[in-house]
């Protein structure tokens, strides 16, 4: 009787690679579906820790806004004028981590059977979308206590979140490949997060880094090169309205640098993709 050996392969074109991608979707559902269970089944503290993360920074970062005088729109109140940046950078920071550390996370996977690798840091963001719209009850609290009411253009929101997410992905694939081969960029993570944190527009509006003249202009052109500042600002101007990301070309820069970031990752994710199970 004649043995016959299977050997499966990626398809070697990039249309073969993204018809793997659907035809592994039962992958996907399985890995976010995992990762949902580990964060909330049988636990309080992940439904909690949605919540008390981004509370305690909406309270810190706040307060530093009223100690150092930053301006807000007039006639919104200070909280939820912070929590609208808040909400949006948690999901990025959340996103952003998960995704780099996904294939250290799932290296054992990743050793024994063919799939588009692709799958895993996409999978993690799942739980992450969830932990934001479980925090985005904060936002909706504080809307109700100060009795302060959006209007229309409050149904873009979910563009600006598909921004985000498209952030987080692209940076996040990059790292999550260089974190394969060199184990130290693990310690890079949470810098990169704290770092962005603070010059991201959180505690304070895009408006005034872009209106003061005492700011050189290059520093604004930098400024507009996070790609947070796009997401953050359109956040804010779908929920306290206004004409924030309408204000300067800074606003587009910060969308652009966004995909950017996006065909980056992708590309080099998929240049060291083969070499994963080789060097993990």
């Amino acid at each position: 009787m004649s043995k016959h050996r299977i050997i499966i392969e990626p398809g070697t074109e990039n249309s073969n690679y993204w018809k793997d991608l659907w035809n592994y979707r039962g992958l996907f559902y399985f890995l976010a579906w995992r990762d949902i269970l580990v964060r909330y089944k049988q636990t309080a503290i992940g439904v909690v820790w949605s919540v008390i993360r981004p509370l305690l920074t909406i309270m810190v970062m706040a307060f530093f806004g009223w100690l150092f005088k930053s301006k807000i729109p007039e006639g919104v109140p200070r909280l939820v004028f912070v929590a609208a940046a808040t909400l949006p950078w948690q999901f990025f920071a959340s996103s952003f981590s998960e995704t780099s550390n996904s294939l250290i996370s799932n290296s054992n996977l990743l050793t024994k059977v063919y799939f588009p690798r692709l799958i895993v840091p996409a999978s993690t963001v799942i739980v992450c979308l969830i932990d934001f719209f479980v925090s985005f009850v904060i936002l909706v609290v504080l809307m109700i206590v100060f009795r302060f009411m959006p209007d229309i253009k409050i149904l873009a929101l979910p563009l600006f979140l598909l921004l985000a997410l498209v952030t987080a992905m692209g940076t996040g694939l990059y790292i999550a490949a260089l974190n394969v081969k060199y184990r130290d960029f693990r310690y890079l993570i949470p810098f990169i997060v704290q770092f962005g944190l603070y010059v991201s527009p959180i505690a304070f509006s895009s408006n005034e880094i872009y209106s003061n003249e005492r700011i050189p202009q290059i520093v604004k052109y930098i400024y507009s090169c996070n790609p947070m500042v796009g997401v953050i600002d359109g956040f804010r101007w779908c929920i306290l309205g206004g004409n924030t990301p309408l204000y300067s070309t800074g606003f587009f820069v910060s969308i652009a640098i966004s995909f950017l970031f996006l065909f980056l990752g992708i590309w080099y994710f998929r240049k060291m993709e083969k070499s994963f199970a080789d060097v993990i």
